[in-house]
């Protein structure tokens, strides 16, 4: 895997597969992962998400398949990747029962950090990531907040290459998210590659490319633009004073593959080829006696992507 292509990816995966007993958490992924950039893994719980970075980590033997990570064979060379690549996973992982100075000296001493090393990287890990007034606090007692740059630090301690992050924000409040997100775009810009899986979408759109599972299967995959461009739907919205009659009679009609209401409008999924989508909506609603106030095409979010990518991947599965 020595060519310009792969020295440029810093994740290289085919055919990945890892089945337990008869699930098939992981079925034939293809992933390639740019250095330097923030990619995202959207999917549902059980989509296969945590499986695949296991497997990308060396912590879980694929069932099948080839994995090149840093240019290093994955589960073969797992041992060399220790000191390139950081982990931190979904549940608070560090020790509840040691402060945080302590935590972070152990995480210092796990990577073998040279003394005077490890004394400025934890040093620069209290001031990047704010941790200084709670040095002497028990990591169990710091908010989800304050646990996840805790946790962050830890994994950034060695100063690895790659990063991985398994749905890190997941007991976070928005403000602490977002604050979390400029921490991970410095660190890109630092030439750090972050894998980062994820179920909330406006953090997948932060994302500069996306790969969307469903059941362990890879259904779509490029940069949010590419993905909102490519979507296999129209989106039509609809402005009415029914919207709960106006999405069971939309759901009703053979162009139309899913209807979701926000607020008194509805965001509505038709098929791409559809003439006039907007008229032809309108036209629907109207002939049955319901009122409209506007039906107007939009462009495609990341969730109508998701929705029609794992609408069509579902469709698949029921016509096998």
């Amino acid at each position: 895997m020595n060519n310009p292509e792969t020295n440029s990816l810093a994740i290289r995966a085919r055919g990945l597969t890892k089945h337990f007993g008869s699930v098939h958490a992981v079925n034939g992924l293809d992933l390639d992962v740019a250095r330097s950039r923030i990619f995202g893994f959207l999917g549902p719980n059980g989509s296969g998400k945590s499986t695949t970075i296991r497997m990308l980590c060396g912590l879980l033997i694929p069932t099948d398949g080839e994995i090149a990570v840093l240019d290093h064979q994955v589960p073969r060379d797992a041992e060399a990747l220790k000191h390139k690549v950081g982990y931190m996973t979904q549940k608070f992982s560090l020790f509840t029962d040691l402060s945080v100075s302590e935590n972070l000296r152990f995480m210092a001493d796990i990577y073998s950090l040279p003394g005077d090393i490890r004394s400025r990287r934890i040093g620069e890990a209290v001031e990047r990531y704010e941790l200084g007034r709670f040095m002497k606090q028990m990591a169990g007692t710091l908010s989800g907040g304050q646990k996840q740059r805790l946790a962050l630090a830890a994994s950034m301690l060695h100063k690895p290459e790659l990063l991985f992050l398994d749905e890190p924000t997941s007991a976070v409040d928005p403000e602490n998210r977002r604050a979390f997100w400029e921490i991970l775009f410095d660190l890109a810009a630092e030439d750090t590659t972050i894998l980062v899986s994820t179920h909330y979408m406006d953090e997948a759109e932060r994302c500069h490319d996306i790969a969307i599972l469903d059941l362990g299967v890879l259904v779509a995959a490029g940069t949010p633009a590419q993905l909102a461009a490519d979507i296999n739907a129209q989106i039509v919205v609809v402005e009415s004073d029914t919207p709960r009659k106006v999405s069971k009679l939309l759901e009703t009609r053979d162009f139309v593959h899913s209807t979701a209401q926000i607020g008194s409008s509805l965001r509505v999924l038709v098929d791409r080829e559809l003439d006039n989508a907007a008229g032809m909506t309108r036209r629907a609603v109207t002939d049955a006696g319901l009122e409209l106030h506007e039906s107007k095409l939009v462009k495609a979010s990341l969730e109508d992507v998701f929705v029609a990518a794992t609408q069509e991947r579902k469709a698949q599965r029921d016509a096998a």
